[in-house]
């Protein structure tokens, strides 16, 4: 693990509110309040991030038991929430390395949690932002053995990411080093069926600092350029293998706005 910086509590992060919305206490009270912001433009806030995090549990199982993947790296890991994508990965193999990486000092603080090990198996922190994938990649090296397949997740990462802002090239460089046989896991909030919506909520992040990112499903589709993406592709957050994990109970039509994928490096 590596650095000790302080906790910014004058502005909303994203990975406390995610915690908030579900229904942790790792938050401050400007997170909470950025929160029911946005719960009022949207209130399946809550069930948006729990379906994500079902997606998480559900894609890890996968790659585990159908594409027999034993190390991981995941990025923008946010607070520990049980389970975690260790515990998944290493209920399937034991021997299972994973490597976390959030640029929240919070999440350092939790990163304990994330590091309780199957005796088997291996998980470690790293303490880095996404934009900086150099920095990453150069740490997890280290960690993680680069000539057999990695599991690279980005769960609900990338709309925080904007194209000025190097959101290709990042998942780009990440992808770089890794062997043949490596995968991609993404899911990425979209505007394509709330669009009035979604442009206040991208105001709203954008007055507190952070950059909202909305996404089509064809452009969520970009970051797996040149992979081959498992079946059913690009696809709404509950479409994705429904029968491997939790379904999660949405009220209303129960459409949750955003976009999943999993896809594997020739």
């Amino acid at each position: 693990m590596t650095g000790h910086d302080p906790i910014d509590t004058s502005r909303p992060h994203p990975a406390r509110m995610y915690d908030w919305f579900l229904g942790g206490k790792d938050n401050y009270p400007v997170d909470e309040e950025m929160a029911r912001q946005l719960l009022e433009l949207n209130p399946l806030g809550r069930e948006m991030a729990k379906c994500n995090r079902a997606f998480m549990h559900r894609a890890t199982r996968w790659l585990g038991d159908t594409a027999g993947v034993r190390q991981y790296l995941d990025i923008g890991t946010g607070i520990p929430t049980e389970p975690n994508l260790h515990q998944i990965a290493q209920e399937v193999a034991a021997d299972s390395r994973v490597v976390y990486t959030d640029n929240d000092p919070i999440v350092l603080r939790h990163a304990e949690a994330l590091l309780r090990s199957s005796p088997e198996g291996l998980t470690e922190y790293i303490q880095a932002d996404a934009r900086e994938p150099d920095r990453i990649v150069e740490q997890a090296g280290k960690i993680l053995d680069f000539d057999k397949p990695v599991a690279l997740s980005l769960i609900a990462l990338l709309h925080f990411v904007p194209n000025e802002d190097g959101a290709h090239e990042l998942v780009r460089k990440l992808l770089e080093p890794l062997a043949s046989g490596s995968y991609l896991v993404i899911s990425h909030v979209t505007g394509d069926y709330d669009p009035e919506g979604s442009e206040k909520a991208a105001e709203l992040y954008k007055a507190k600092g952070v950059p909202l990112a909305l996404r089509s499903r064809d452009e969520v589709g970009h970051f797996f350029d040149g992979l081959e993406l498992v079946d059913p592709g690009v696809s709404l957050v509950a479409e994705w293998h429904p029968e491997l994990g939790e379904v999660v109970p949405v009220p209303g039509d129960g459409l949750i706005p955003g976009f999943v994928g999993v896809a594997r490096k020739p």
